[in-house]
């Protein structure tokens, strides 16, 4: 076995990214393993297996660490693969990250800004259409 085949070793399962990344905002929020698993209403244990990538979370147990976590669950979703990566906003990052408002408030807001993206993508699509009709009949 030559040192290359040891490099490849450490690529790391989607259990083992979505484990390290809820680790990851745990301690960025000062929360210990087991204040996080007593919010979220899961094992002291099996918090651990999750977060050392042993165990992979169902969408239901994703949810509850999220609110324990106080982060959005679309987060947790996208790192387990569960949910498609939406197109990058600065707007987006900013509500699903936000610490200060809750997660039925974040997705009042993430539907209001789709809405009006929608919108304004329709209106934009549809002005260069009528503009030909305007300039000929001046």
């Amino acid at each position: 076995m030559s040192s290359d085949d040891d490099k490849q070793i450490d690529t790391p399962s989607p259990a083992h990214d979505i484990g390290g990344f809820i680790r990851t905002q745990r301690m960025a929020a000062q929360v210990s393993l087991r204040q996080l698993a007593e919010r979220a209403g899961v094992s002291n244990p099996y918090l651990s297996q999750i977060e050392r990538g042993l165990r992979k979370p169902s969408a239901d147990v994703l949810a509850q660490i999220a609110k324990g976590l106080r982060v959005s669950a679309e987060v947790l979703y996208v790192r387990a693969g569960i949910l498609e990566e939406r197109p990058a906003s600065p707007v987006r990052d900013a509500l699903l990250v936000d610490t200060t408002i809750n997660e039925r408030q974040k997705q009042m807001l993430l539907e209001i800004y789709d809405t009006f993206r929608n919108e304004n993508s329709a209106q934009a699509a549809a002005e260069p259409a009528a503009e030909p009709d305007s300039e000929s009949r001046g």
